[in-house]
């Protein structure tokens, strides 16, 4: 895999700059890093800056700036540092989420943890203890892919799809996990469910979670998870993460 940053454009009016051909953890980290530059340096004539896995997304208005200057003005800053030499991003939000493992919040998870190697009663208290990373928000209005979970848990997804898994359902695959915004169909398998709302229209910022964010999917009890029914953002507790 390549870690040399690349420029490519994307539609008549934005850029892509791929960090990787696939994702790892260090090409996300540059991501961000990259990202928050970007909009910092306030380029002009850029109007939005957006990440992926592996790639940062640039658009810009053409009747502000040419082609030519974006290019430059992007790789100037590429070339500014080794974005891959420094993996620190800026001190990210901590979110301690309850979720309700197994049985009928988790039907997938002991075929999860199977195929991790791990018995179910382990794979809980691994993952209830995992400290995630939003890598990417995507495929639903605030649906954050999360990251990088330990090797063991480079489990591939199903066969088939699962036809509909509901708001709040935590999947999990190829190292990652996906905490649905909407009722979806997934090839991920179930382990969880949490009750975080991810998108709300009406808000001010209608994205609860941040690309950089942390996660860490709490178990709780079946009686402690119905009571969430009517607390404050499902139960989850926001805090600023230790760097």
């Amino acid at each position: 895999m390549s870690h040399m940053p690349a420029i490519l454009p994307l539609g008549t009016e934005g850029y892509l700059v791929r960090f990787a051909d696939q994702l790892d953890d260090v090409a996300n980290r540059a991501v961000l890093r990259f990202a928050t530059e970007v909009e910092a340096d306030e380029i002009a004539g850029v109007l939005e800056v957006s990440t992926a896995l592996a790639s940062v997304f640039v658009r810009f208005d053409r009747g502000v700036a040419a082609r030519k200057d974006i290019v430059n003005s992007l790789q100037a800053l590429l070339n500014s540092r080794d974005w891959f030499a420094d993996t620190k991003i800026q001190p990210a939000r901590l979110w301690r989420v309850p979720a309700l493992y197994g049985g009928d919040a988790g039907p997938q998870l002991r075929e999860a943890a199977e195929l991790a190697g791990v018995s179910q009663e382990a794979a809980v208290r691994e993952l209830s203890q995992s400290r995630v990373r939003v890598l990417a928000l995507g495929f639903a209005p605030g649906q954050p892919y999360l990251g990088m979970l330990p090797e063991h848990w480079n489990i591939g997804r199903q066969a088939e799809l699962t036809p509909s898994v509901p708001a709040g359902a935590l999947v999990i695959a190829v190292r990652q996990l996906v905490l649905f915004a909407n009722p979806s169909p997934t090839g991920w398998r179930q382990i969880a469910l949490t009750k975080l709302p991810l998108f709300d229209v009406n808000a001010e910022h209608p994205f609860a979670l941040t690309a950089g964010d942390e996660l860490v999917f709490e178990a709780v009890s079946e009686h402690d998870f119905a009571l969430l029914e009517t607390e404050n953002m499902g139960g989850a507790k926001l805090e600023e993460a230790a760097t």
